[in-house]
């Protein structure tokens, strides 16, 4: 066998070595060192996989760890550094020693010309194994399972790791490094407002762009300004069953209303108990007149008033739910809201065979228009074609046309009273004790 082959010298080379006490310390530390690599890692996953749970009984608990491991957690960009940095440290040992102790094993051939691919291969494979293996997967996939029983084990380490230099002076210049490229990144960060994106719109109208995508275009750009409270339907005009009536008087009610989902409350619509879907009776069309209809009814969804509607689509979307009951801020409700008027802000209307458009508004003349005064402000703005701004920025709590003539005037104005706002001269037509019922909007 030729003396210069590789695996002939690679075999001669074990039969023949002779170990010192440096060799057999070289793996001990070795050891002692793929350990601390395992726990610095699985340590990673371990405090940032915490239940909200355990995180609750580590602020509040009463173990020796727990306040450690608290401080730690309230600083998790220098708990990460922290960690990072002496795992590099360790890892880099690790493959230091790990060279030293394999040449050790397996000398350099020194009559060998040119490298030494299979020991270069050994080398190399064996070190990424082992470090892939120790170092990385097992103690994660441990951890992601024990984090609890890992972060009592690793917090003081860490916190005393995080102390000592030169590992305090790194973890420092990391968090410090790191806090001033996201200062420079949000300084190059285009801020665009509404107002910007409206007079973007604006400007790049075209002719061949329609109405109506220029409708749609605008309504994405106010879609998150909106509130519940703008486009709901208020509790005088909501189409609601009391718990206590009949079956009977239950369909003469769904067949007036021709709505396919109708709350259900109980004594007032301040106790709303749940939402009735029309679909669910179809198979009890030929029950008796004592069937108790209240069994089907399903849990009804509430919203505060002041919610934005882009919160409201998501919500919709993810409990595959269509309506939601609107409450103020005392509890009470304010009225309802559905996903056809989440939409109709981006689309504008939509209308079926039930919709009755007439009692909307009546265009007297090309300047004039008649309101009801419950019109909401914001179906206002559409038939007017303004934007409404001024109207938003001096409302108070008002939604309604009516609402807002007595917010403005501070009482309820009287028929052919008036009240100018803006170019706006606002003319009540119809009113009693409690509430304007007509308006006339006059551009002046």
């Amino acid at each position: 066998m030729d003396d210069t082959d590789p695996l002939s010298f690679y075999l001669l080379s074990i039969s023949t070595a002779d170990f010192g006490i440096g060799f057999w310390i070289s793996i001990v530390v070795l050891i002692l060192l793929l350990v601390s690599s395992a726990l610095i890692s699985g340590s990673e996953v371990a405090f940032f996989s915490l239940s909200p749970e355990d995180r609750e009984g580590i602020d509040y608990g009463n173990e020796p760890y727990a306040e450690t491991a608290s401080q730690l957690l309230s600083q998790p960009k220098d708990l990460l550094a922290t960690i990072l940095i002496a795992n590099n440290f360790v890892n880099v040992a690790i493959v230091i020693l790990s060279s030293f102790i394999f040449d050790q094993i397996y000398p350099a051939n020194p009559d060998l010309i040119g490298v030494d691919y299979l020991r270069a291969t050994i080398e190399i494979a064996g070190i990424t194994f082992v470090l892939l293996l120790i170092g990385e997967v097992v103690p994660k996939v441990y951890a992601n399972r024990n984090s609890l029983s890992l972060v009592k084990l690793m917090s003081s380490p860490l916190n005393f790791i995080g102390k000592l230099p030169p590992f305090s002076w790194l973890k420092n210049f990391l968090v410090n490094g790191t806090e001033v490229i996201l200062k420079y990144a949000r300084k190059r960060q285009i801020d665009v407002s509404t107002d910007d994106l409206e007079n973007a719109i604006a400007l790049t109208r075209e002719e061949s762009t329609s109405p109506d995508e220029q409708r749609i275009l605008e309504g994405i750009v106010n879609f998150g300004n909106t509130d519940v409270r703008q486009i709901m339907r208020s509790r005088v005009d909501a189409i609601a069953a009391n718990e206590d009536i009949t079956y009977a008087e239950l369909m003469e009610l769904i067949l007036n209303s021709g709505y396919s989902r109708i709350p259900v409350f109980k004594d007032t619509f301040d106790n709303v108990t749940g939402i009735l879907f029309v679909k669910d009776l179809l198979g009890h069309l030929n029950a008796p007149p004592d069937f108790e209809w209240q069994k089907i009814i399903r849990q009804p969804f509430f919203v505060p008033e002041n919610k934005k509607i882009d919160d409201l689509l998501k919500e919709f979307q993810e409990k595959k739910m269509h309506m939601a009951v609107v409450v103020d801020e005392y509890g009470g409700s304010s009225g309802i809201v559905t996903l056809e008027d989440v939409l109709e802000e981006i689309i504008g209307e939509i209308t079926d065979e039930f919709d009755d458009e007439d009692i909307v508004y009546t265009k007297v003349d090309e300047s004039t228009y008649l309101f009801e005064g419950k019109t909401s402000l914001v179906d206002m703005y559409k038939v007017l074609e303004i934007d409404g701004k001024a109207f938003e920025e001096s409302k108070g709590e008002s939604d309604s046309i009516g609402g807002f003539l007595v917010e403005q005037s501070g009482r309820i104005l009287r028929n052919k009273e008036f009240y100018i706002f803006e170019n706006f001269k606002f003319v009540v037509e119809s009113s009693d004790k409690k509430r304007v019922k007509m308006v006339k909007v006059i551009k002046l």
